[in-house]
């Protein structure tokens, strides 16, 4: 098995490999490699998942830093699921978030956060304002 590297800060991240990999693995949703920098560098906390340089997972927090946490962009890369690197990138994000209510959405994966002490909540919501991505 390779070994797994997890990075807490942004240095000498290819943002356009990050792009290219989450199309390749069908995880794009419309970003170009600019708007995931910008997203990655506004966000509470981040964690990269790399194997032997390459990136192979993504999960970052949005927070006020005081009571409300939201989790997004939690991926790995198809062919290193099930050996527990989401579960260690969302370890160090919730380590970092203590007396947060914490929140994410997933229409694919509520099983995998029910294992990690999500529940589940009856109301979510959402609205785009504008048109996706265009936001200058």
């Amino acid at each position: 098995m390779v070994e797994v590297i997890y990075k807490t800060n942004l240095d000498n991240v290819d943002w356009h490999q990050m792009k290219s990999v989450l199309r390749a693995d069908a995880f794009d949703n419309g970003r170009t490699a600019a708007q995931l920098k910008k997203s990655f560098e506004n966000s509470y906390a981040t964690c990269i998942a790399y194997a032997d340089n390459q990136i192979i997972g993504t999960a970052r927090v949005l927070s006020d830093g005081v009571c409300n946490a939201y989790i997004v962009d939690v991926w790995t890369l198809t062919i290193y699921r099930r050996q527990g690197i989401a579960r260690t990138m969302m370890q160090i994000l919730l380590d970092k978030l203590n007396g947060q209510h914490v929140y994410l959405f997933t229409d694919d994966a509520p099983e995998f956060y029910k294992k990690i002490g999500f529940t589940e909540q009856p109301v979510g919501m959402a609205q785009v304002i504008g048109k996706w991505l265009v936001n200058e």
